[in-house]
């Protein structure tokens, strides 16, 4: 277990045990990641194993919850209650969890959909655009988005040049709706409907949804080792907190 009576280290030797550039370390010394590290005489920085760990819990939490909320976790540690890091963590495995929950989700409305028999087409069957928007829970506006994308281009009124969508078009409507609630973003998504358009079946779907699940569980696993280096950080953070009321004056510790 690591302690403040660990040796003094330099940036290089940080970056090393994180893994990183002695630059990276640098800038997160300056975003507040790191607290400020001591110098020498000439000028050098002193890092410590608060250092160390404040690294390490950093690279985890960027791959599991962003580097946003990495840094913010991590600051967190250094300027706030333990109680206040924990909540952090508990809301980025919340919202792992909620993701989980919208893929499986998403699996299940994918492989009934991308399936379903597109027979008999009556002038009826096709929508409109408002139409398909009250259908899916969405604004009209976000349908036009998802053609000026390339993700769902519908037929048009060769007379008023409103958008038509056929049976075919609003199933593929339903798969990026649900695949966009899954969490991808248009880029994927767009690949992942070309090679529907040119192959119908869930198969390319349920390919893009397993590479999804096992990148969120490669988050999962992240968040888990993030734990732990964070569990190590707030133990030496509370040694120092400690250590330094020690040195404090009588009447510093106990105010009138």
């Amino acid at each position: 277990m690591p302690s403040l009576q660990s040796p003094h280290l330099r940036t290089v030797d940080v970056a090393r045990r994180a893994g990183c550039s002695v630059q990276h370390v640098r800038n997160l010394e300056r975003d507040g990641v790191l607290p400020p590290a001591t110098r020498t005489d000439a000028g050098y920085r002193i890092y410590t194993e608060v250092h160390v760990q404040s690294a390490l819990a950093y690279r985890e939490l960027a791959v599991g919850a962003g580097p946003v909320e990495a840094k913010r976790i991590v600051r967190s540690v250094h300027t706030c209650p333990a109680a206040t890091t924990v909540a952090l963590l508990d809301a980025a495995h919340a919202r792992l969890h909620a993701e989980r929950t919208e893929l499986a989700l998403a699996k299940e409305a994918a492989d009934v959909i991308s399936t379903e028999p597109i027979d008999d087409v009556q002038a009826s069957d096709w929508m409109g655009v408002s139409e398909l928007a009250v259908a899916l829970g969405l604004r009209p506006s976000t349908l036009r988005h998802w053609d000026t994308e390339g993700l769902v281009v519908p037929d048009r009124d060769t007379r008023t040049g409103a958008r038509r969508y056929s049976p075919t078009q609003v199933r593929d409507a339903r798969v990026v709706h649900q695949l966009r609630k899954a969490g991808y973003r248009i880029a994927p998504l767009r690949g992942v409907m070309t090679q529907l358009g040119r192959t119908p079946g869930s198969g390319d779907i349920g390919a893009a949804l397993t590479a999804r699940d096992q990148a969120t569980t490669a988050r999962s696993r992240a968040l888990l080792d993030a734990t732990a280096a964070l569990t190590v950080l707030l133990s030496l953070q509370e040694a120092l907190v400690s250590a330094r009321a020690k040195t404090l004056p009588r009447e510093s510790r106990n105010p009138r």
